[in-house]
């Protein structure tokens, strides 16, 4: 089934719109920011460090392949200690929004997809994201680590169910219809405001459209869309917050973009079973530290407690 011209036309302009809105906006407001607080910023560097910038293009890149980048860049910022643990969730959706932006434009082009299922989860998703980013800019550090670390063992589950062929196979359906078109987007829904906190889209959405009957190649414009609608409203979210790390966000986003490209355009595809191994040791990795960063931190809270009560 191929898509209308006039459909993709449409998707399209409405994602170029929204990276060229997306990037104007952060530009503003972080100006703004460092403006209001030149003394803080002073003698701080905006500018991404060269292994932010690898960071991006790894993540990046294996993320256009299908292996998804939140679980691999939370995973790297834990093995380096590069991101404060609360500022982990904004920094994804923010440094990883223009990336992923490009990867949507690329499969939205190239893989046909019912476009009343395509819009009607993407549109689900980007609300999820609007209701969640509100919660999750406002929670504490040790919620977030909390959340982060269960997602992180979440994807690390997600990552054995593929290496071991657990997943569903799917069908061959382009598009929903009826109610599980309504359960499908009621679904995003959930997915979208979970990215908030730092959960990847990527395998839960592939996972779903394959239990609903769907071709799995339909999942990768239905994921790719709606993260990329998505991402920009909670990455917005955030920036206006502050609660991100800017040199890492903007090398992500720099290296991140090449990756894509590369990914989609030279390499195509790989043998990522070996890859995946890795991803889920490493992923595991960074979900018990995290949940040991938590458990610090209320370690810490108690004792500081019972020292002013005595």
């Amino acid at each position: 089934m191929n898509r209308p011209n006039l459909e993709v036309a449409l998707l399209w302009s409405a994602l170029a719109l929204l990276a060229l809105a997306y990037a104007w906006r952060w530009y503003a407001l972080e100006r703004a920011r460092r403006q209001r607080d030149r003394d803080a910023d002073a003698g701080v560097s905006p500018w991404a460090s060269p292994g932010d910038g690898l960071t991006g293009f790894v993540a990046n890149f294996f993320d256009t392949l299908g292996i998804g980048s939140f679980a691999t860049t939370t995973a790297i910022f834990k093995l380096r200690g590069r991101v404060a643990d609360d500022r982990i969730p904004g920094t994804l959706n923010v440094g990883h929004a223009l990336p992923t932006i490009a990867q949507a434009l690329i499969f939205i082009a190239v893989v046909s997809v019912d476009f009343v299922t395509l819009a009607g989860m993407i549109a689900a998703a980007v609300a999820g994201a609007w209701a969640g980013v509100r919660v999750v800019a406002r929670l504490p550090k040790r919620a977030i680590q909390i959340g982060m670390g269960i997602a992180l063992l979440v994807s690390a589950l997600l990552f054995l169910a593929t290496n071991l062929q657990w997943l569903p196979g799917g069908g061959d359906a382009l598009g929903l219809h009826g109610a599980t078109l309504a359960f499908a987007i009621a679904a995003s829904f959930v997915l979208g405001a979970l990215m908030m906190l730092g959960i990847g889209l990527y395998a839960p959405c592939l996972i779903l459209v394959s239990l609903l009957g769907m071709n799995p190649l339909a999942a990768f414009p239905i994921m790719m869309g709606a993260c990329a609608f998505l991402m920009p409203v909670g990455g917005a979210a955030f920036v206006r917050s502050g609660r991100y790390d800017l040199r890492a966000a903007f090398g992500l986003t720099l290296g991140g973009i090449p990756g894509v490209l590369i990914a989609a355009f030279l390499v195509k595809s790989l043998p990522l079973e070996w890859l995946r191994w890795l991803v889920l040791a490493v992923t595991l990795y960074a979900a018990v530290q995290m949940l040991l960063s938590a458990r610090r931190a209320r370690a810490e809270a108690s004792g500081s407690l019972k020292a002013e009560r005595a």
